[in-house]
């Protein structure tokens, strides 16, 4: 395998060999459920869903770990603030995350691992680190001892000296450098009981007791978006490697979508709800979006981009559907550039680009009448398409086009026919008949732009 990945550990380009032949681990940090998901959340999870399907096409079996935190600050206090018990807010806010993420053509993880489930993985985690001189209990939390891991830091390229938690200060802390691994139990929270006391999971204790429970003491990748750098990813790091776990091999971490900016938070206000966003456009074009940047990049959302995005790949769409009215197109080869690219740290907008072009090869030969070599292209434009999770043609995305294949087949045979006489009007100068073509098809509910590509037709709502 040639595919090589950026490893924030390192800060350099890696090859990937997995730890176990013929297997990829990877574990990914899920969403806080707090609240609903927007397209900031969504975007991670999309990144990570191509990876995966990269490494499928490569002939390798994923082990694919998206872990759920059902327990936490934000949404003890959410619930309480909207008269809801704890777990109910976070199981309903958990449904609407998975259905996001199914919605956008992720393919379901291997596992979905939930904090609350695995205190006792948390709890031997802690044991081991308290033993070996790694950790402490203090009033009945438990800490992490900065100061006996030389290597904090690395991965982060934080200086000891200016670590800075962003946790509230403690009595127990002996140094203020040190996180907590384990809180003890408040007065109407939930907890569990332990050694030291009842109480509940720190953030950082539970993704490390998670992923080595599913993929073992070392695995191949672990992924985030790169807001979890510091702390979250270097705690996790420095108690599972102070414990005596190799842990991740790569560290992966994908860019924020931004607005005006400002990454998008629900604590500022500018979020952009998936909901919301499927309300104006197709799940398959919100995906296209989202990842046509390459995932190390941030995307600064616009309505402008986003509508952009949606009518590419409605060429890609139209395309397809061209060249299957004379037989059914099954998927092919990906072009050699688009493989060179997917192997190149991912680099999608060179991969999409790709695509493009055989697209354009694949409109000229339909115009020039040479259907096998359209039928070829197409065939190609489906694999790399399918790699992305965006093949057009597949189920999940041709049957949420808003007609199913026979009528679409019917409807495409009658529009082409109208834009041919549209076209041979223009061509005619006989811009009367062609405007009168054009409002047939408007008041058939049928929208064209004319592209470069050729004008691309859409049926209104759909």
């Amino acid at each position: 395998m040639a595919l090589h990945l950026y490893d924030t550990a390192t800060r350099s380009m890696r090859e990937f060999h997995p730890v176990r032949s013929g297997t990829a681990s990877i574990y990914v940090c899920g969403a806080t459920v707090q609240g609903v998901p927007h397209i900031g959340h969504v975007r991670g999870a999309l990144n990570y869903d191509v990876l995966r399907r990269w490494l499928l096409h490569n002939g390798l079996d994923v082990l694919f770990v998206r872990n759920v935190t059902d327990i936490d600050d934000k949404i003890l206090t959410k619930a309480a603030d909207n008269g809801s018990t704890w777990w109910e807010w976070a199981f309903r806010h958990e449904r609407a995350f998975e259905d996001a993420y199914t919605r956008l053509g992720c393919l379901p993880p291997s596992i979905a691992p939930r904090a609350t489930g695995h205190v006792t993985q948390m709890i031997e985690l802690m044991e081991r680190l308290i033993e070996t001189g790694h950790a402490y209990a203090s009033g009945g939390d438990v800490y992490f001892s900065v100061s006996t891991f030389p290597s904090y830091g690395a991965l982060s390229r934080q200086r000891l000296d200016e670590v800075q938690q962003g946790e509230t200060l403690a009595e127990g802390k002996r140094d203020p450098r040190d996180f907590t691994l384990w809180k003890s139990a408040k007065p109407g929270e939930p907890s569990w009981p332990t050694p030291w006391g009842h109480g509940r999971p720190g953030w950082h204790l539970e993704c490390s007791a998670m992923a080595t429970a599913y993929l073992g003491a070392e695995f191949d990748i672990h992924g985030g978006g790169v807001d979890l750098v510091f702390p979250h990813h270097e705690n996790e790091r420095a108690q599972s490697q102070a414990a005596g776990d190799p842990f991740a091999r790569f560290w992966l971490h994908n860019a924020w979508v931004t607005l005006s900016g400002e990454k998008m938070s629900k604590s500022l206000g500018n979020v952009v709800a998936i909901d919301q966003m499927l309300q104006r456009h197709r799940a398959a074009e919100l995906r296209y979006y989202l990842i046509q940047p390459h995932y190390r990049s941030t995307i600064e959302y616009s309505d402008g981009a986003l509508s952009e995005a949606a009518q590419a790949y409605r060429r890609i769409e139209h395309f397809l559907h061209r060249a299957g009215r004379s037989g059914v197109i099954t998927p092919g080869e990906p072009a050699a550039e688009f493989v060179e690219a997917m192997d190149n740290d991912l680099a999608t907008p060179t991969a999409i680009a790709v695509v493009h072009n055989v697209l354009r090869e694949g409109n000229a030969a339909l115009e020039a009448g040479q259907d096998e070599q359209a039928r070829a292209a197409a065939g190609s434009v489906r694999a790399m398409m399918g790699v992305l999770g965006l093949d057009p043609l597949a189920p999940e995305w041709a049957e949420s086009a808003g007609v199913d294949a026979p009528a679409r087949q019917a409807l495409e045979g009658l529009v082409e026919d109208l834009l041919a006489e549209r076209q041979q009007a223009r061509a005619a100068r006989d811009f009367p008949r062609a405007d009168a073509v054009r409002d047939r098809l408007l008041q058939a509910g049928i929208t064209v732009d004319d592209t470069p590509d050729g004008p691309l037709w859409t049926v209104k709502d759909a």
